[in-house]
């Protein structure tokens, strides 16, 4: 999919209830295409509930708020059209799937997206020549899409996914959690060039190296349900510095930590 240099997925005032409980209130962020966005926050701040709620997540409501692309509000879209847009997310927590392989899973997915149809044999010829740029074993393409494979793995897959599918926006949860040295400079260096490429990403990511590999062009504070600041990179740093209470002023000890949320 060709992505525009202005095109922008903003998320506007969103207000997310899970089992009852409101977890996240007028949230609102905006991403451009080629460009890093990172978004921090102490544990059970809300980040996670955010992105799965507005990709359609069925354990969570969005009460408010919209999800809008290049303006138009996709809010209601089902999750598979909201892919078909260009719309990618990665999962924290990766559900276990077996019985089909990643070569296969992503040639369904190619199809269904783009329309294309294309010979099986020749779109896994494919999919190992974007392995072999990426730095990543060929062999993840012949193992099922998560499951028997290490945290490292998993995460390797999903930036075989990304690079193999071009989303106009990638959403990322922790990509770099639970990984190596070796494996987190592949999951960096597979995002810069997904950015020079054009495509918006967005990174939750709690990595304090995070930054000795990427210079994001946006970086968000998100506590109690809500994203409390935006700034730069110079954000970031301090926060690793201060921690989350001295980088938002916290009026009081602790103040700044979240009640209990996905």
């Amino acid at each position: 999919m060709t992505t525009s240099p202005t095109a922008q997925l903003e998320l506007r005032n969103i207000s997310v209830e899970a089992e009852g409980k409101q977890v996240v209130r007028n949230a609102s962020l905006t991403l451009t295409a080629g460009t890093i966005s990172v978004l921090m926050g102490p544990n059970g701040s809300g980040k996670s509930t955010l992105v799965n709620a507005v990709m359609g997540h069925p354990h969570y409501r969005v009460t408010t708020g919209g999800l809008f692309l290049d303006g138009e509000d996709i809010i209601g879209l089902p999750v598979e059209k909201k892919a078909q847009l260009g719309l990618f997310l990665s999962l924290q927590h990766v559900p276990k799937v077996g019985g089909i392989t990643l070569a296969a899973f992503l040639h369904k997915v190619h199809t269904a997206r783009t329309g294309e149809v294309v010979d099986v044999l020749a779109y896994y010829l494919r999919l190992r020549d974007i392995a072999h740029e990426y730095g990543i074993k060929d062999d993840l393409l012949d193992r099922p899409i998560t499951a028997g494979l290490s945290g490292g793995e998993k995460k390797l897959s999903e930036i075989l996914q990304l690079a193999a599918l071009r989303p106009t926006f990638a959403i990322l949860d922790e990509i770099d959690s639970g990984v190596d040295v070796d494996a987190l400079r592949k999951v960096f260096s597979a995002v810069e060039r997904l950015r020079e490429e054009g495509t918006g990403v967005l990174i939750i990511s709690h990595h304090p190296s995070l930054l000795e590999h990427l210079t994001p062009t946006h970086v968000h504070v998100m506590t109690g349900g809500t994203v409390v600041r935006s700034g730069d990179a110079d954000l970031a740093r301090e926060v690793i510095a201060e921690g989350f209470c001295g980088a938002i002023a916290c009026p009081v000890k602790d103040a700044c930590k979240a009640r209990p949320a996905s």
